[in-house]
């Protein structure tokens, strides 16, 4: 079947030609790993995990890069101001290493929990100095680079086209720029390399704990020097597919095409996707609005990841989504019950041919996940449909919206002794019609993390979420 991807950087939908017949080398632009990740970092990294999870249901093997940046993002994004690391380092009393060694634990823990597949390779750029050192090399004697006081950057007016996956010119950009100039060349340079401050400044940004030296001084590489050069590395360039989130588009990404084509005369990525912002409360996430919500929020809101999964997964990647407590609230209900009607199922047998067949029509067409969730309950709902053939079908779309449902198909849920007591009391409770008793003993019973519906063959326990 055809893939359809839209490709911002021909702003359009094109049909997918992987570069290696049967393989697919997948990029995603991973955490700055200074703080826990937000719902919103994980709405791009749901999506990537999609597109994956999509890729190998059409029999592609995928090989699926996901880097952790742990140096040299620096505040505000640009290229002054303190590292981001650094900075938390300094808040906290901890070493620059140890928050980065946090921050990506509790990444992967995250990322577990919103079922998001272990990614093939997750490259740290701490860890991949040199090769970045390589490529900037490779920029300088191509004569894309000059150096200034605070360090090596990256000429944009030498490169005829830079800002085509924005689709602005450099005049444009250089127009549109809040940036302060200072000694840069151009609003629009950015570093490749920036050096450590001097020893006498008497500033917080020159107690620098993580630096190195190379051929133009001490320092640190610049952000995106990371991506084109990690990618590089373990993808080949080419490669197909780059993922993130739209505000990587105008900065980030345009950079790093930049600095490859300076590199190595050409493109990092011939596909480049980009999710929309998820949205709080119908405004912009901020830490300063005191709305960035993670994993953490969602558990004390009695809200299961997977149920932030299945709310992700109703709006399209490409359109803003906008989430509130109620909404995702909802998810979580609907997640409830989908996995208490799969429990009741048999085993697996064979799939539904042609209900798959429209499932991956919809999902192949861009990542149709609305339109995918919409056969998917289709089949749920079925009545009419073989026990076992529903639990296959089911299942099989499930290995692409990823809510874990193999976790409980054909599985039925584990009562406790307490609450069978609960249950046999609950029982004679309603043969005497004592209504009165019969509710209390359910609330009894939600209250130890299950539920109870009385069906015309008797009491069904359900799990709570």
């Amino acid at each position: 079947m055809s893939i359809f991807l839209y490709n911002t950087l021909g702003r359009k939908k094109e049909v997918f030609a992987p570069l290696v017949p049967g393989k697919v080398g997948m990029y995603t632009c991973g955490l700055t790993v200074y703080y826990r990740g937000s719902i919103g970092n994980f709405r791009a990294f749901i999506v990537a995990d999609v597109l994956r999870r999509m890729f190998e249901a059409n029999q592609y093997s995928v090989t699926h890069v996901v880097n952790i940046t742990d140096v040299g993002h620096l505040v505000g994004d640009g290229d002054i101001g303190e590292d981001k690391i650094e900075m938390s380092a300094r808040k906290s009393g901890e070493s620059a290493w140890d928050i980065a060694a946090k921050y990506t634990a509790l990444y992967f823990e995250d990322a577990k929990k919103f079922n998001v597949l272990t990614p093939t390779i997750s490259p740290k750029a701490t860890d991949h100095i040199a090769e970045q050192i390589a490529m900037i090399e490779a920029i300088e004697k191509n004569g894309y680079a000059y150096t200034i006081a605070d360090g090596v950057y990256f000429d944009t007016s030498k490169l005829a086209s830079y800002g085509q996956l924005s689709g602005q010119s450099l005049d444009e950009k250089e127009g549109g720029s809040r940036v302060a100039v200072g000694d840069k060349k151009h609003a629009t340079d950015f570093a490749l390399w920036k050096f450590s401050p001097s020893p006498s400044a008497d500033s917080i940004a020159q107690r620098r704990q993580m630096e190195w030296e190379s051929l133009w001084g001490i320092g640190f590489p610049g952000w995106h020097i990371e991506c084109s050069a990690m990618s590089e590395k373990y993808l080949g360039v080419p490669f197909d597919v780059h993922t993130g989130g739209i505000d990587h588009i105008a900065v980030h990404h345009e950079n790093e095409i930049a600095q490859t084509l300076a590199a190595r005369n050409c493109l990092e990525a011939n596909v480049w996707m980009h999710n929309e912002f998820l949205q709080i409360d119908g405004g912009k996430m901020s830490k300063s609005l005191g709305n960035t919500y993670t994993v953490a929020d969602l558990e004390e809101h009695k809200i299961h990841p997977l149920s932030f999964r299945l709310f992700l997964l109703g709006a399209h990647y490409r359109t803003p989504q906008n989430f509130t407590w109620e909404a995702v609230g909802a998810s979580h209900i609907a997640l409830g019950s989908i996995r208490n009607a799969v429990r009741d199922l048999p085993k697996p047998s064979e799939v539904d041919t042609e209900s798959m067949k429209q499932f991956i029509d919809r999902i192949n067409d861009d990542l149709d996940t609305p339109g995918a969730l919409a056969l998917f309950y289709g089949v749920l709902n079925d009545v009419l449909m073989e026990r076992s053939t529903k639990a296959a079908t089911l299942l099989a779309m499930d290995e692409v919206l990823g809510l874990a449902l193999a976790d409980v198909l054909a599985r039925p849920v584990l009562v406790p002794g307490a609450v069978e007591t609960l249950l046999r009391n609950r029982e004679h409770a309603r043969a005497q019609k004592d209504w009165k008793a019969s509710d209390a003993l359910r609330a009894d019973i939600i209250a130890l993390g299950f539920d109870v519906n009385d069906t015309p063959s008797g009491q069904r326990i359900l799990e709570v979420w």
